[in-house]
């Protein structure tokens, strides 16, 4: 997505582009939001993971993924061996919670993706992670779905990307679990192909 409603300038500082997205009013999630969620996790992360949108503890707490979600997600993290002050930056495509969770509109992601972008302009990672259908839609496009594309490599802004289901599928489906983590062998795989051949994980 290369426009947005409102022609937002490219930052090239990481806190003066949390101050701007923090304040942003370009959208109607400004008015019902607690929160504005950045995202969370090292600047200059190896991988960056993209959801859909913040919930409702996430609203609350100004984290990203720390509900239910964000516990499962953070298990399996952890049994990669990955942490988020280390290894990952986590975002969403849009940063206010949609009302009652709601996916977000294609306009919504269209005021909200350019801030994304640059995010990952200035983390510059070299692999991405795709959380659900939603970020799979607005990263790569309408044509990819997540039951046949997840577990693939793909490119998305130049980068190296698999798309994963997301977590709160796995919470309604716990039978989607061998096949996430199977994805997630593959992404602990290219990461000490690509960065640490030495990475620990008692379990891949």
């Amino acid at each position: 997505m290369k426009a947005s409603l409102f022609d937002q300038e490219m930052e090239n500082d990481f806190d003066l582009l949390k101050e701007k997205v923090i304040s942003c009013r370009h959208c109607d999630l400004s008015q019902t939001r607690n929160n504005v969620i950045f995202g969370e996790g090292n600047r200059n992360a190896p991988i960056m993971i993209i959801g859909e949108a913040p919930g409702r503890d996430e609203d609350l707490q100004g984290r990203p993924f720390v509900g239910k979600s964000g516990q499962l997600l953070d298990k399996i993290l952890e049994v990669c061996g990955f942490s988020r002050q280390q290894h990952l930056f986590i975002s969403n495509i849009v940063k206010c919670r949609p009302p009652d969770n709601r996916i977000p509109t294609p306009a919504e992601a269209a005021v909200c993706m350019p801030w994304l972008i640059n995010q990952i302009e200035l983390i510059n990672p070299g692999i991405m992670i795709l959380l659900g259908a939603t970020a799979l839609k607005y990263m790569a496009g309408a044509d990819y779905k997540i039951t046949r594309d997840r577990g693939k490599w793909i490119t998305c802004q130049g980068k190296l990307t698999m798309p994963v289901y997301h977590p709160a599928a796995l919470l309604r489906d716990p039978s989607l679990k061998r096949d996430t983590w199977e994805d997630f062998k593959k992404i602990v795989s290219k990461y000490r192909e690509t960065y640490d051949p030495h990475h620990y994980s008692a379990h891949v």
